[in-house]
């Protein structure tokens, strides 16, 4: 990686990366360390205070750590020598920090932007070694997502729930998580990035987790919808379904050359489709998902990229392109071979938009409201898995949790 970036830049400047540094949250206590991802990704190094120097005309790596004393080995115990650095992260050289400047003196270092644009062309497409890594973040937590599923209980509180995931990566020796916990019963499933985590599950609800956790930097996003009894009602199973067809359907068109702002489009046209089937959409499907009255209940994309970042680098200049779509989209791109990406369609009743009067005004001949607003103690739908780009054929899904009715009924069995 290292190497081939040195390659993309070329030239006789240097390549120059600081790595991530402790933040405080109070006196004496700093918020845990997680690595900036270039570095991680071009290094390995998990460890603050450290920087590299890539010379793309000699060849030469030079890793540069912080010099520590015997007072920081009493508190923060072993800390790897230079020449044990040297070994494990496999670079030419090891320095210390504090010999930075000098060793860069008045030399010509590559231009921030040049170098953001090279990393983000290089991240993009995953290596053998990164989807490893990647599979392994999805097995874990595809296995708290099953744990939490045998778990939940009416009557238990999100926290409580959030804890069985949390404590089942920790026990498989994951102890980062890829973003915040989100624990949403009953109508905070209509919170998109619910935080709270304190209300308590109740009868006849649904509870959506949307958690992942990540494996040397590589995150795995994972979300699942299902209900607090283990029985879905007709409405659950009905909105569900339409969900869930949705997301097997964008999983098999996700092949090669695809813009995944044409499959966001055709998630919008069958989750328009299902609604209408229910009653709460009326009208043309290309009308209800050009005129944005599907974002009534959709609101958000399908799909974004994945990798050290939940919302990982998109690929730089080379593979920016424009909108293909008459709706908007965040996350416009080609697909190729070693994109992982998510798929995440839902369906929300959200009081915000469904009692907006400028939105009602808007979309007053495409959306029954009436019976919007006896959605409004529902909640909402999501189901997300994480899939690799496949050169020949249809992705591969790393995600392993149950999500069709029946298997998510057993997966809940009291």
């Amino acid at each position: 990686m290292r190497r081939a970036l040195g390659r993309r830049l070329g030239g006789d400047s240097l390549i120059y990366l600081e790595g991530g540094k402790p933040v405080p949250r109070n006196f004496d206590v700093e918020y845990v360390f997680r690595q900036s991802s270039d570095f991680l990704y071009l290094t390995g190094v998990e460890e603050p205070g450290c920087h590299l120097v890539l010379d793309p005309k000699t060849r030469r790596e030079t890793l540069f750590v912080p010099r520590v004393d015997s007072h920081h080995r009493v508190w923060e115990g072993h800390v790897p020598s230079p020449a044990q650095a040297r070994e494990i992260f496999g670079v030419d050289r090891v320095m210390y920090a504090d010999e930075l400047k000098k060793f860069l003196g008045r030399r010509k270092v590559a231009p921030k932007a040049r170098l953001r644009d090279a990393l983000d062309e290089l991240r993009a497409c995953k290596t053998d070694g990164e989807l490893a890594l990647m599979r392994r973040a999805s097995e874990v937590s595809g296995a708290a997502h099953r744990a939490v599923m045998a778990a939940a209980r009416p009557g238990m509180k999100e926290y409580e729930l959030q804890a069985v995931f949390e404590a089942e990566c920790l026990k498989a020796g994951l102890k980062h998580l890829a973003y915040p916990s989100i624990v949403a019963a009953g109508v905070n499933g209509a919170v998109l990035h619910y935080r709270h985590n304190t209300a308590t599950l109740r009868d006849g609800e649904l509870l959506l987790i949307d958690a992942g956790a990540e494996h040397k930097g590589y995150a795995a996003d994972i979300t699942r919808t299902y209900p607090a009894n283990g029985k879905f009602t007709p409405r659950q199973r009905d909105v569900y379904q339409i969900v869930l067809e949705t997301q097997k359907a964008c999983i098999e068109a996700a092949r090669v050359g695809v813009v995944s702002a044409d499959l966001h489009v055709r998630s919008m046209r069958l989750i328009a489709e299902g609604l209408k089937s229910l009653g709460l959409l009326r009208g043309e499907t290309d009308g209800l998902v050009e005129g944005g009255a599907v974002r009534m209940f959709y609101p958000h994309g399908l799909t974004h990229m994945l990798g050290l970042d939940v919302h990982d680098v998109t690929g730089g200049k080379k593979r920016a392109m424009p909108n293909p779509t008459k709706v908007p989209v965040r996350f416009v791109a080609k697909l190729e071979p070693g994109f992982v990406i998510t798929m995440e369609p839902g369906v929300y009743f959200i009081e915000a938009l469904i009692k907006d009067a400028a939105l009602r005004r808007k979309h007053k001949t495409s959306v029954d409201f009436a019976k919007a607003e006896s959605f409004l103690d529902f909640g909402g739908v999501r189901i997300e898995d994480d899939i690799v780009i496949q050169a020949d054929g249809p992705a591969q899904n790393l995600t392993d949790v149950p999500k069709e009715i029946a298997a998510v009924e057993a997966a809940c069995a009291r």
